[in-house]
């Protein structure tokens, strides 16, 4: 089985590309992220013809993710159980579904901004929320995968220039230890292999030429339980769907699995 996680940064503006991607990769389960739609406007009918059935969680122009799937689509859970509000909001950041005997989340941590906005707490907060969601997940026979942008990199090794990084988020102790929390309740990071770089960038900020000088950071997981990861077989970030015009600002992260 082949799953991957993609923060397509629109799936509108990023249909053909995605459409393209998924007839070629042989991807079977993809976990999305910032689809930037209503649920009404997500391009079911489009992705039934190539034969995935889809779950959406998503309102509006903001946020939204989905699990799309050709192995079967149960026990949909739409957002995150117990999860906190922003402004008085919850927002569409959490799908879980069982696809082929594998059961995933589809997750959009939430940025941030700075360590003393609102924003920032809440994203400890959300962490908090999703520790205690996925714990049963976690600690079960089946394999289980919480897939998505973290917003998060894991270590100074996964940002291009950690020096630059001095007081800004997604590097900064508090965060890192959320994400130690979520291994700690039984999940492994399933780290993609190295291609063209020593580290597998998963994200590239469109300006100052980020990705042609490979300025990016690892922070779009894969956090899997044991049986998870003993069933991988490969995993590697697909550089090759950042390239060219209208490219997302992230890259798919594939996962092959001998289950």
């Amino acid at each position: 089985m082949r799953i991957a996680t993609w923060n397509v940064n629109s799936i509108t503006a990023r249909l053909p590309r995605l459409l393209a991607w998924l007839e070629n990769s042989g991807t079977d389960v993809l976990c999305i992220q910032e689809t930037k739609c209503a649920a009404e406007q997500f391009p079911a009918d489009e992705l039934r013809e190539l034969g995935y059935e889809s779950a959406v969680n998503a309102t509006g122009r903001w946020n939204g993710v989905a699990v799309v799937s050709k192995v079967g689509l149960e026990d949909v859970v739409k957002g995150l159980p117990g999860g906190p509000e922003y402004e008085g909001v919850e927002e569409p950041r959490a799908l879980s579904a069982t696809c082929g005997g594998v059961r995933v989340w589809s997750v959009y941590v939430p940025n941030g901004r700075e360590p003393d906005h609102a924003h920032y707490a809440y994203k400890l907060q959300w962490f908090e929320a999703l520790k205690a969601a996925v714990a049963e997940d976690a600690a079960g026979p089946r394999p289980f995968a919480v897939m998505g942008d973290y917003n998060v990199a894991p270590t100074d090794e996964d940002v291009w220039d950690i020096s630059l990084f001095d007081g800004a988020t997604h590097v900064t102790p508090a965060e890192r230890a959320a994400l130690a929390a979520l291994r700690e309740a039984g999940l492994n990071d399933v780290r993609p292999r190295a291609l063209k770089y020593d580290i597998p960038f998963t994200y590239w900020d469109y300006r100052q030429l980020g990705f042609p000088k490979n300025r990016g950071m690892r922070i779009d997981l894969v956090y899997g339980n044991e049986p998870f990861a003993k069933s991988v077989t490969d995993a590697y970030v697909d550089r090759e769907e950042r390239k060219g015009k209208g490219a997302s600002d992230h890259a798919p992260v594939v996962v092959d699995l001998d289950v």
